[in-house]
């Protein structure tokens, strides 16, 4: 399908960033060259690992990896899910090219957990992408968010977006409605959050989570769609109102899984929303 649409856009190559995974089975070079058989290009722009801690040799894999970089297969390599700073440290040891990328999941409720490998990937020059921002809002951070929804007219998504790149991440999403897409780019348009702003919703954050229980749903694409069925604290809130912030693309094994950073596998087909140029170790 990806493939297809890239065929029927009309855009230039130039004019596309493209992102895939590895995930594991198929050797790395087999792999991308199944990619990019399927997508109908030469090379991406990005590839990661998908889920290092379940990889058997991360050291063997990530150099296959710079081989891939090297032969002109993929102009950036990276990493995602990687949250544990120790791995990270060691995967650097023996790296001649660090990951240009760490993709995370990233909202108020678990930033601080994962500050620790924001700070290790900021000291190392590692881009930190932030996917599934939207996956835990309901009216839990209303409170935090409404200052900044009335100072500069912003919706509470846009907002969690803008307190998303205040936090030096790029931010990651998708939509299936033209309207929502063209929300999320409007973040452009608006000012930076205040330092107020932002420590309201850390401290929100820091609050929560809220309890969620996760129901699977099944698209004619074969794209699995989360959804969370609020608990308790979004007991006012409207269910279709939440349901239309929470665009998380995933691919599940299936059956009920929790919601958390070490199970969920992220799609990558995804919407990028950030002004800044994303700079790739070469």
């Amino acid at each position: 399908y990806v493939g297809r649409a890239i065929k029927e856009s009309g855009l230039a190559r130039t004019e596309l960033f493209v992102t895939t995974k590895f995930l594991q089975g198929l050797s790395v070079q087999r792999d991308i060259r199944k990619s990019l058989a399927n997508l109908g290009l030469q090379y991406l722009d990005l590839y990661l690992i998908h889920q290092p801690r379940l990889i058997p040799n991360l050291a063997n894999t990530w150099k296959e990896f710079e081989k891939v970089q090297q032969d002109g297969l993929a102009k950036g390599i990276g990493v995602s899910n990687l949250v544990n700073v120790e791995q990270l440290e060691d995967l650097i040891k023996v790296s001649k090219v660090k990951p240009a990328v760490n993709q995370i999941q990233l909202h108020p409720y678990n930033y601080h957990e994962m500050k620790p490998i924001m700070d290790a990937c900021a000291k190392h020059n590692i881009v930190i992408e932030a996917y599934s921002s939207l996956a835990s809002y309901c009216s839990y951070v209303d409170e935090p968010l409404n200052p900044a929804v009335k100072r500069i007219g912003a919706s509470p998504t846009q907002v969690i977006f803008l307190w998303i790149r205040a936090k030096g991440a790029v931010i990651i999403t998708t939509s299936t409605t033209r309207a929502h897409m063209e929300e999320y780019l409007a973040i452009g348009d608006f000012p930076a959050l205040t330092e107020d702003e932002i420590s309201s919703v850390d401290n929100a954050g820091a609050n929560g989570p809220p309890s969620c229980s996760v129901i699977v749903k099944h698209t004619t694409l074969a794209v699995t769609f989360v959804i969370l069925r609020m608990m308790n604290v979004c007991s006012g809130a409207d269910w279709t109102d939440n349901v239309q912030r929470m665009h998380v693309s995933t691919r599940l094994q299936g059956g009920h899984t929790p919601l958390d950073q070490q199970r969920v596998d992220c799609c990558n087909i995804l919407l990028i929303v950030e002004h800044c140029p994303l700079t790739l170790n070469h």
